[in-house]
């Protein structure tokens, strides 16, 4: 089955399951098949009939991303639903969405506590919004910040503990400039960088110097050194990995650089087995 073919009959199907009344609309006579007609959607969606017509009827069309977002909101399309259009419609995934998501699934939090090493999630402008607990032994506890504290970049940039040693930090500090101005081009939501970028552009020389540059990176890696009371310092290397079912979302993961580094990772989670859930 084409998907052409198939989005015709997910228009149809999801048209067929809303009522009149459920819109909005009156009921009115009696009605020959179920669920809404055509120009009911078209016209509740923006839409001239004949364009949605065609659309439905698997024309080879093509409607503008806002346009297929009214679609969605007119048929009362589930997120899932929602991706499912645009992937038939235009073979790529939805804009992010209109808010920054910061609700940690189930198998998001699971995976968090049962990896034993450590790991958080950040949304688009970097804000943490989950950790596990080898994050609080290995790092900070995030648990004891306001949300407006907890930003990565902000932290990182910031800190004087990242600044002692002038040139790597001029170096990192280049390296996630770089990577927030390629965020910041992909989010669906760049209002929420504002207050950011003006509180890194009051309070970093750094940041307003290479926020001018032209330099951007798409991804995001590097080394991490934590000291840790019970084993001393380990080194890390870290990375970031979108989260499939909720869009906007990365998982950050320090992985122990190496065999000497793991060896301690390893004695800090025999010392304190209460940092891995079973």
């Amino acid at each position: 089955m084409s998907h052409r073919k198939e989005l015709s009959r997910f228009l149809k199907a999801a048209r067929a399951r809303l009522t009149p009344s459920e819109v909005g609309l009156p009921e009115g006579e009696r009605r020959r098949a179920k669920g809404l007609r055509r120009e009911e959607v078209a016209a509740l969606a923006g839409m001239s009939v004949t364009w949605y017509t065609w659309f439905e009827q698997g024309r080879e069309i093509q409607l503008s991303a806002p346009m297929i977002e009214r679609l969605g909101r007119t048929l009362r399309l589930s997120d899932t639903e929602r991706d499912y259009l645009f992937g038939l419609a235009q073979h790529r995934p939805p804009p992010l969405a209109s808010r920054l998501d910061e609700d940690i699934r189930p198998a998001t939090r699971h995976l968090l506590d049962t990896l034993g090493m450590p790991a958080l999630v950040i949304v688009a402008d970097w804000t943490v919004v989950g950790w596990n607990r080898m994050v609080t032994a290995a790092f900070r506890d995030y648990a004891d910040m306001p949300r407006g504290e907890r930003n990565l970049f902000k932290i990182l940039m910031l800190g004087e503990r990242y600044q002692r040693h002038p040139e790597s930090f001029r170096a990192m500090a280049s390296r996630l400039t770089a990577r927030l101005k390629w965020d910041y081009s992909q989010a669906g939501t760049p209002e929420a960088f504002d207050e950011l970028i003006a509180e890194m552009t009051e309070k970093s020389e750094h940041f307003r110097e290479f926020w001018e540059c032209s330099a951007i990176q798409a991804h995001f890696g590097g080394e991490n050194n934590a000291r840790v009371p019970e084993v001393g310092k380990i080194s890390f290397t870290h990375s970031s990995y979108g989260i499939e079912e909720a869009p906007g979302q990365r998982l950050i993961l320090f992985a122990p650089k190496g065999e000497e580094d793991a060896r301690k990772l390893e004695k800090l989670r025999e010392l304190r087995p209460e940092l891995v859930a079973l």
